[in-house]
């Protein structure tokens, strides 16, 4: 079976939850999953819960993340980049070893629109990927590049969010 490629992305809440959503069910159909979280770092509760699925499922992400990028000084920000390509690399590595079913960039599309990751090199990762891989892209403001070559693409929109009436995220909820 060859894998495909999806893409969750939009300005609406639920990203990573879908991309989490899909973890769950390939993982419970005996799919390997590696999921590498670009830009995040801190403790939620998925992080949590995703330690129990066992041996076929990967969690990459660098703890030192704490702060998010808009609000990062200059060294959190070199700090970020150097994170993000280490972690990449990190992940072509897994990947050359061809043991995955599957492979979410999660927050990938951030990593991009500030500049830490080319879309070039996303793309030609697409397009020399193992045959089998499934990718999961995820973040608002999905290059067109990305868009054309993806099999399934996903729009999460924004119509309302208690943001906006200033309720801070919750525990459970938004992390």
């Amino acid at each position: 079976m060859a894998g495909l490629v999806h893409i969750y992305t939009g300005n609406g809440k639920g990203k990573t939850t879908a991309a989490i959503g899909l973890a769950i069910r390939a993982s419970g159909n005996g799919l390997k999953v590696l999921m590498v979280q670009f830009l995040k770092g801190a403790e939620t509760g998925e992080v949590a819960i995703l330690k129990q699925l066992g041996p076929n499922f990967k969690l990459c992400r660098r703890e030192e993340v704490k702060a998010f990028f808009w609000k990062a000084n200059e060294e959190q920000k070199r700090n970020l980049r150097k994170y993000t390509h280490e972690l990449l690399k990190y992940c072509y590595d897994l990947i050359s070893t061809e043991e995955w079913d599957m492979l979410i960039l999660d927050e990938v599309m951030g990593a991009i629109s500030v500049g830490f990751i080319v879309t070039e090199e996303i793309v030609h990762f697409l397009k020399n990927k193992p045959d089998k891989l499934e990718v999961v892209l995820t973040g608002r403001d999905a290059p067109e590049e990305l868009v054309e070559i993806a099999d399934y693409v996903s729009e999460i929109t924004l119509v309302k969010h208690p943001f906006y009436r200033g309720i801070v995220a919750r525990k459970g909820i938004e992390f």
